[in-house]
């Protein structure tokens, strides 16, 4: 088998060739790292590609005494600048941090690797991976559908490099909707688990963002979706999940979470079609609108510019050399947790309101944006709340399952006039992945996608 037919597989018929013998991981790495050189200028998806380290790594999978079992046997990877990743710098997308070289991989790579993925690069995010839009110091992450548009964020990186076919799988983060946006923006599936299922910082109970923030994987098909949170979660759960197995009760809802918010009409269609194909499916959908309200909002500000105060100290980043966005950013947290200290209880009490509504429903069907991703680049050089405006506006949906701590996904739903992705929202319960990922099945059988742009 040739491994430039390996080009745009999924990961999953990836790891199928490698591990049967059909194609090497060499050659199957070879083939993306032409790609990438090919292609990564204009996308903009990686700010490091390790070309002699992966080679390295796809030679040893391929010699691996056991490859016929390893999940992601040779599958090319692209890991967000975020997490460790052994003897490179952790970025954050920021000049401001020392560049100290991380002594072990975050157990979410070292997973990764240990079922047979190959780690090509990492990806671009926003400095501190504060924004929903990716530029940071060194370029922009451009949508692989429209240059001219934002990736979304903050793990555009990611998502460019699958949208483009530079990898058939990412790792990203998500602390108020950083997996889900960019997989809307870029026409991909993206899978926020709930918290605990995914280790944060190596721990279980990790609290960055204050318990708001998870990993989880970015790609183009369900099935690879189900492989990447396995393997990221130190499961063999999800791969096996199918169609829903019983009537599921689903709530549907385009009701802003905020005041001011207006929905296009396309994006409100892409819900409705949605919402029409799981009724055809045998599912019982009915109009109900979670209960949003201004105090949620207060609590999700001072958690997400608190954070980045608390990230700023941790890391001991240099504030002098911060991007103006990201030093306001983090001023206005350390204002906010003086005058509302950040405590559990504030999370408790939306937590007990949408557990309430959920006590009537299986999932939560939402748009996963408002219009398409927005014209133009340079965001970083932008004043804060320019950028802070813009993100209500176009991605509002996403941030209040953060704070519940619920899971969540973008799922692509067709195309809008201008051949930008649609996409709509799903969320789950508490403790409810496997319902949301079958339902995520049955919707790329009924509501098949484009997996990358023509």
């Amino acid at each position: 088998m040739d491994a430039s037919s390996m080009l745009d597989a999924p990961a999953a018929t990836i790891a199928e060739a490698v591990r049967s013998g059909q194609v090497t991981a060499v050659n199957v790495l070879e083939a993306h790292l032409q790609r990438i050189a090919e292609r990564d200028e204009q996308v903009g998806a990686f700010t490091r590609v390790l070309v002699q380290r992966a080679r390295d790594e796809a030679a040893a999978v391929d010699a691996h005494p056991d490859r016929a079992s390893l999940p992601l046997a040779g599958v090319p990877i692209a890991i967000k600048d975020n997490v460790a990743v052994e003897d490179l710098p952790t970025g954050n997308g920021s000049e401001a941090l020392d560049g100290h070289h991380a002594a072990a991989d975050d157990l979410v790579v070292a997973r990764l690797r240990e079922a047979g993925a190959v780690i090509v690069g990492v990806t671009r995010c926003p400095e501190l991976c504060v924004f929903g839009n990716t530029d940071d110091a060194t370029g922009v992450s451009r949508n692989p559908w429209d240059p001219t548009r934002i990736t979304g964020g903050s793990s555009g990186g990611s998502a460019a490099a699958v949208a483009a076919g530079l990898v058939p799988l990412a790792h990203a983060s998500d602390g108020m909707g950083s997996i889900r946006i960019p997989a809307a923006a870029n026409g991909l599936v993206g899978f926020k688990p709930g918290r605990g299922v995914v280790p944060v910082d190596g721990d279980l109970d990790g609290q960055h963002w204050y318990g708001m923030t998870q990993h989880g994987p970015l790609a183009t098909t369900v099935e690879d979706l189900a492989i990447g949170l396995d393997v990221m979660a130190g499961l063999d759960r999800f791969r096996g999940i199918g169609e829903p197995e019983r009537t599921l009760r689903i709530a549907v809802s385009t009701a802003p979470p905020a005041p001011g918010i207006i929905i296009g009409r396309q994006q409100r269609d892409a819900v409705a079609r949605t919402a029409q194909a799981l009724r055809d499916a045998g599912h019982t959908v009915v109009q109900a609108d979670p209960p949003y309200d201004t105090t949620a909002v207060i609590d999700l500000l001072v958690r997400w510019t608190a954070g980045t105060a608390k990230d700023v100290e941790d890391l001991d980043a240099d504030s002098s050399m911060l991007q103006r966005r990201t030093r306001t950013h983090a001023a206005v947290g350390r204002v906010l947790r003086r005058l509302r200290p950040v405590r559990e209880s504030q999370a408790d009490r939306w937590k007990a309101k949408v557990d309430a509504f959920f006590g009537g429903y299986d999932l939560l069907l939402t748009p996963a944006m408002t219009m398409a991703p927005p014209q133009g680049h340079g965001w970083s050089s932008r004043g804060w709340l320019v950028n802070v405006i813009q993100g209500l506006r176009w991605v509002p949906f996403a941030s209040a399952w953060n704070l519940a701590e619920l899971p969540a996904a973008a799922v692509p739903a067709g195309l809008d006039d201008l051949r930008m992705p649609l996409s709509v929202q799903v969320v789950a319960p508490r403790h409810r992945e496997d319902d949301l990922m079958a339902v995520l099945r049955l919707l790329e059988r009924v509501q098949p996608w484009q997996r990358h742009p023509v």
